[in-house]
């Protein structure tokens, strides 16, 4: 019998909590990378997460009423960013896994990117909207 020992939750800490607009998605952006860099994440993985951070943030203005709230969360080994909208959301399954077609698909490649280019995706229907986390492992050495 193998016993394994039982992992406690990883604490995480609030890096950001903000409400954005489009206005404000430049900003975010260098204000994520920034964020990212100091909690760790190294190239080219903090590109793919800044990356990933302004799909999302860019679908929510689009798609989700022109706004939205982005949580960024900070483990030992861990980032995760938390996009909420409140627009009609969507389902998880109409993402597609594997590259759409651009002949074919009839919107962007937003979300696909971020599943691809990231350690995990999730997407949440709630009341009054959706909501994207993602996670980013750090590479400590």
């Amino acid at each position: 019998m193998t016993v394994r020992p039982t992992r406690a939750p990883a604490t995480e800490e609030l890096l950001l909590d903000t409400q954005f607009h489009a206005a404000d998605l430049v900003r975010l952006r260098l204000r994520v990378h920034v964020l990212a860099s100091a909690a760790g994440l190294v190239e080219p993985r903090l590109a793919a997460f800044v990356l990933a951070m302004h799909e999302v943030t860019c679908n929510a203005v689009r798609h989700a009423g022109a706004s939205g709230t982005l949580r960024l969360y900070r483990s030992t080994d861990t980032l995760r960013c938390q996009v909420t909208d409140q627009g009609p959301g969507f389902a998880e399954d109409s993402i597609p896994c594997a590259s759409p077609d651009p002949s074919t698909a009839a919107g962007g490649h937003g979300l696909w990117i971020v599943r691809q280019m990231t350690d995990g995706m999730k997407v949440d229907r709630h009341l009054g909207g959706a909501q994207v986390t993602f996670t980013m492992g750090l590479l400590l050495t």
